[in-house]
């Protein structure tokens, strides 16, 4: 009897197993206590097969209480919002006494009402219509016949086989993750450290003009023949904080990518993503750029094609997560200011495309990986022909008014006057343009042009504090006292903490005749 018994629980564990595609998740010392678990049988993700004879009702009761417990450390453990476990007793006989309402109605525990457990007994007397219990799950007839009083020999035999199976299979998914040693994400990680620290040497990583020198993606130098800008932006960070969240997202992203994929794999989807992510920010986007964003969303893009090919594990391993991840990144580009959105979904496409064509290292899938090159060799000369003839708008005044103020503070007059000359000329040039050049002016102590341009500032802003103080100095200079004060009045209303301000306008009211 027991022999039989035995050889129905393996074979029962070896139906889940081989058949079915479970894997074990818990296993008693004993090895007669069996939790699997499968996240493609939304019926039934998770089964408990125990070989017990049961002989009351209250061990069953209790025991079914116990694996409610269980199975909500379980659920907690897969991140379920719900689960359902199917609870089978391979046993000698049912109990003697009152049993069905144990197992007539799925038992949930009162503080943890996300998990319910449905119990069901298997014995060999009505062992057709129990194993319909099992094979009902995955909505089929009864396949396997359970062999007649094997012999001992044969159920250690079975067994034997059922846990070499899983333990390859287990061993097999281990192995999709050590493909590769992360020696390239290392070396990236190093590179834009290192050119952080050159530029903040050379004058700082959020300077524009420092920026522009080191490779920053600026579509003005693109379009004149500088594609070089379409990869150095990748190793290019704008301030420690930009630094110090791509690293991360780098160290933890890169390697995952590098292991799954192998280093030579993953060097080329980093850098493919990378000139995806800043393509796709050139063609859409005018502002000055600079990160490893894209190729770090390339990452993702990466990480989701091999979800494509293994949904299973990656669903059970980090599916989820990545998919959350994606989400909040990108919502957060289009809601915040500042965030190069463009860049990073172009980066994304850019590595699950890459990934698609060298796919994982075992195996191929020849038709994606052509679809994928041919889309490749599709998309980009189009989005590089449509960036250089009908992109955004390449000249941007708030650069070169960065690159002018720069020019300025180093008392280099002419470098920003030359600036700002050709923001005039281009008909371009914005409130900041007019008051940037006024300075120039008054440098060059031609005092009525700085006035016409600071005249100019406001007419196009009323509410510019800075070009009111300037032109109430002007003012004051020329002896129109009582229009100066006006102005010192406006910027001084406007912007009551400055204390140039301030000083101004209490001197000016002081003067005011009575």
């Amino acid at each position: 009897m027991n022999t039989n018994l035995n050889y129905l629980f393996w074979r029962t564990i070896d139906y889940l197993i081989v058949e079915k595609g479970y894997r074990i998740i818990n296993m008693s010392q004993d090895q007669l206590q069996v939790w699997l678990e499968n996240s493609s049988y939304k019926q039934a993700p998770v089964i408990r097969v125990v070989r017990e004879d049961l002989d009351w009702g209250n061990r069953l009761k209790r025991d079914v209480h116990l694996t409610a417990l269980n199975s909500e450390k379980i659920r907690k453990a897969l991140k379920k919002n719900k689960l359902i476990v199917k609870n089978f007793y391979i046993s000698a006989y049912h109990p003697v006494d009152d049993y069905e309402a144990v197992i007539a109605q799925d038992y949930v525990l009162p503080q943890a009402a996300k998990t319910s457990v449905q119990s069901s007994i298997i014995t060999l007397d009505s062992l057709d219509n129990d194993i319909y219990k099992v094979s009902s799950l995955f909505n089929e007839e009864v396949q396997w016949k359970i062999k007649e009083d094997p012999e001992e020999m044969e159920v250690h035999l079975l067994k034997e086989n059922v846990l070499a199976f899983a333990s390859n299979k287990a061993k097999e998914e281990e192995s999709l993750f050590s493909m590769g040693r992360p020696f390239f994400t290392y070396m990236f990680i190093a590179l834009q450290l290192a050119v952080f620290f050159i530029m903040e040497m050379a004058g700082g990583s959020q300077n524009t003009e420092n920026l522009i020198r080191y490779g920053a993606k600026y579509n003005p130098l693109i379009v004149e023949g500088e594609w070089w800008r379409f990869f150095t932006p990748i190793v290019i960070h704008i301030g420690f904080l930009h630094l110090l969240m791509n690293t991360f997202a780098l160290y933890f992203l890169g390697m995952a990518v590098e292991r799954i994929f192998g280093s030579s794999r993953f060097l080329f989807i980093y850098i493919f993503a990378g000139f995806t992510g800043t393509l796709a920010s050139f063609v859409f986007t005018n502002s000055i750029s600079a990160g490893a964003s894209g190729a770090i969303f390339g990452c993702f893009g990466a990480l989701l094609y091999f979800g494509t090919v293994h949904p299973k594990i990656f669903f059970r391993t980090m599916g989820t997560n990545i998919l959350l991840v994606i989400g909040i990144n990108l919502a957060l580009g289009f809601t915040l200011p500042g965030i190069d959105n463009a860049g990073h979904i172009g980066g994304l496409a850019g590595g699950a495309l890459s990934a698609a064509v060298v796919h994982l290292p075992r195996g191929k899938r020849w038709g994606v990986q052509l679809s994928a090159v041919l889309l490749s060799a599709a998309a980009i000369p189009a989005l590089l022909w449509y960036g250089y003839q009908h992109g955004p708008v390449l000249f941007d005044p708030s650069i070169s008014n960065a690159e002018a103020q720069e020019k300025l503070n180093d008392g280099d007059i002419e470098g920003a006057s030359a600036i700002l000359e050709d923001v005039m000329e281009k008909n371009e040039a914005d409130k900041h343009s007019y008051f940037l050049y006024s300075i120039v002016m008054i440098k060059d102590e031609q005092y009525m042009e700085a006035e016409t341009l600071l005249n100019q500032a406001l007419e196009r802003d009323r509410d510019f504090p800075e070009a009111h103080y300037n032109l109430a100095i002007l003012l004051l200079d020329r002896g129109e006292e009582t229009e100066a004060r006006e102005h010192a009045e406006k910027a001084y209303n406007l912007q009551k903490d400055n204390s140039q301000f301030k000083e101004l306008h209490e001197r000016l009211q002081a003067d005011e005749p009575s």
